[in-house]
């Protein structure tokens, strides 16, 4: 369908902004409890480095900022994310509830090698360079 290829870029670029608010979102409920508090009372440190590298990450990533580097960062995150906590519960991702955690490692893998794209800071700065 050569017509839809047109578009390609434009859909990436609302999955890379979707996934990466999505992951925000995570790191929000971790650090200041919007949209829920995430457990009650002190986080351990842990999961108070996981809140900064998902906020900060997340927004880095819906922005296209430096999208590379807070992809790589990211996916490191979440392979972390998923083997020190998910496969404890169950090998199972569908048991473990793991399948977020390897969801946006695989796709923030991928945002590593392609790069943010159109609609992003990074592309706005190779333009002017």
């Amino acid at each position: 369908m050569p017509k839809l290829d047109a578009y390609a870029p434009y859909i990436f670029a609302i999955l890379r902004i979707i996934t990466a608010l999505l992951f925000l979102e995570h790191g929000l409920m971790k650090l200041v409890g919007f949209p829920a508090a995430l457990g009650h009372g002190h986080l351990p440190p842990l999961f108070l480095v996981a809140g900064v590298i998902e906020t900060v990450g997340g927004a880095m990533i819906a922005l296209g900022f430096f999208t590379r580097l807070a992809a790589f960062i990211a996916a490191g995150e979440m392979a972390v994310a998923y083997f020190k906590v998910h496969i404890w519960i169950s090998f199972w991702p569908a048991l473990n509830h793991g399948e977020p955690a390897i969801f946006f490692c695989f796709f923030f893998l991928y945002l590593f090698f392609a790069g943010a794209g159109v609609w992003s800071l990074d592309a706005k700065r190779a333009k002017s360079a």
